[in-house]
């Protein structure tokens, strides 16, 4: 079960386009499309972004136990994967519909309810698509080989719904646009979801394991998982970091490039890397490790992120290089930490003699879903310290100090975010990986 062939690697990473779109263009566009064209002031826009994704991390560990159950009871996750991503589609398309009850208290509480079942879609997806790779195949660097081309392909859709979602805005203008780009998304939402059933269908996956008898048991575990614990606490950090800087870049092109246009530029600069680098951090990962690789590209993105904070004082090509140099560390974040969750939920799973991966998977995507969720919250605040001037007219002029705040909420900030993580990455994860590897790499020889 070790090797995957191309139709199952394609397939499976096909469904990046599902968590690519719902996780890139809420993101980048919803704060803006509150404060700019809802009038709603920044700090509650933050607020709105962060209550329903919030939801997660109480749902999401619910979903996993759920898809679990599933599994043990139909041999399958397919049926949440469906649902979840079919009810994402219509849910994302009515997000952006703009009501117009008449008053931002009307319209701002339509986005909540809508963006709470969003949320609880995505969750019923994204759960059971990280689960998979922990059952469709043990092999350590098969593992990582899955991931890269998971990675390769939502770096395909992130620059696909985070570029041209904006385009498609600013291109048609106002609330047709913001329509008209959130039917878009949820075509790329059905399609993702299409591909990925097709990709897995008639796919052999590990003997399904019985569910955790009881959330006692699994809280004790959690509290025992430790490299799992100081995993996580990586991710999520560095998705907060990530998510900062992509709540910033509407603004930043705006406002301190001067142009809104750089803003699909700026998007596609710092992802497009991610579709050139990943056979040299395949090649990282086999060579000295995914803990390695993991750190150097920890390293990098910081490092770059750390340069834009001259974004003013440069010109905008330089600020697109910066960029670039920041998607070859983004890439590597992405890789690494989803290739090692695999391997740490199989050695759970032999001691436990139970299911992880759907509830471990759960526990995952919560961190992830706080942490792109305050990010966005995090530059509301930024915004609000720095006296930004929340307007129906998205070309209103700005204080310095709200241009400072932007430029700062850009790089510096996510910086910090990201290199916090590098503590995190102890010995406990590195020795777990390690003799999983010299496992791996003892069953190639012996074959």
């Amino acid at each position: 079960m070790s090797a995957l062939g191309t139709r199952t690697r394609l397939g499976y990473s096909l469904g990046s386009f599902v968590t690519g779109a719902f996780g890139t263009v809420p993101g980048l566009l919803l704060l803006p499309y509150l404060t700019d064209t809802l009038a709603v002031p920044a700090a509650a826009a933050g607020a709105i972004v962060l209550l329903p994704k919030a939801w997660d991390v109480v749902f999401n560990p619910v979903a996993g136990r759920l898809s679990d159950a599933d599994l043990a009871r139909r041999g399958s996750r397919t049926r949440s994967l469906v649902a979840g991503g079919l009810v994402l589609a219509v849910t994302f398309a009515a997000l952006f519909a703009h009501p117009g009850f008449g008053s931002v208290g009307a319209d701002s509480a339509y986005v909540v309810a809508v963006f709470f079942l969003c949320a609880t879609a995505f969750a019923f997806f994204q759960v059971p698509f990280n689960a998979l790779p922990a059952e469709l195949t043990d092999g350590y660097h098969e593992r990582t080989r899955l991931t890269t081309w998971r990675i390769a392909v939502l770096a395909l859709a992130i620059l696909t719904s985070g570029a041209l979602a904006p385009a498609i805005t600013n291109g048609i203008g106002g609330v047709n646009g913001y329509r008209v780009m959130g039917v878009f998304v949820a075509v790329l939402i059905v399609l993702g979801t299409v591909a990925v059933i097709l990709g897995i269908r008639g796919v052999p996956v590990s003997e399904p394991r019985r569910p955790t008898a009881s959330w006692r048991e699994l809280v004790a575990t959690m509290r025992r998982w430790r490299s799992f614990r100081l995993l996580l606490g990586v991710y999520f950090i560095q998705a907060l970091g990530v998510a900062t800087l992509l709540a910033a870049v509407s603004y930043v092109a705006r406002y301190v490039l001067g142009d809104a246009g750089y803003q699909s530029l700026l998007f596609a600069g710092f992802v497009g890397p991610a579709l050139l680098v990943m056979p040299l951090w395949d090649r990282v990962g086999r060579s000295g490790g995914k803990l390695a690789g993991f750190r150097v590209a920890t390293v990098a993105l910081s490092l770059a992120l750390a340069g834009l904070v001259f974004a003013r004082a440069l010109p905008p090509a330089m600020v697109f290089v910066l960029a670039a140099l920041a998607g070859v560390g983004y890439a590597g974040i992405q890789v690494f930490p989803l290739a090692l969750l695999p391997d740490l939920i199989t050695e759970e799973e032999r001691r436990t003699g139970e299911a992880r991966a759907g509830v471990t998977a759960g526990v995952w995507t919560a961190a992830e879903a706080l942490g792109l969720a305050l990010g966005p919250s995090l530059f509301g605040l930024v915004l609000s310290w720095g006296g930004y001037v929340s307007s129906t007219d998205a070309a209103a002029s700005q204080p310095e100090s709200a241009v400072t705040a932007i430029t700062v909420g850009f790089s510096l900030l996510p910086a910090v975010l990201v290199a916090l993580g590098l503590p995190l990455l102890r010995r406990e994860v590195f020795s777990s990986e390690r003799k999983r590897r010299d496992r791996d790499d003892g069953k190639a020889v012996e074959a």
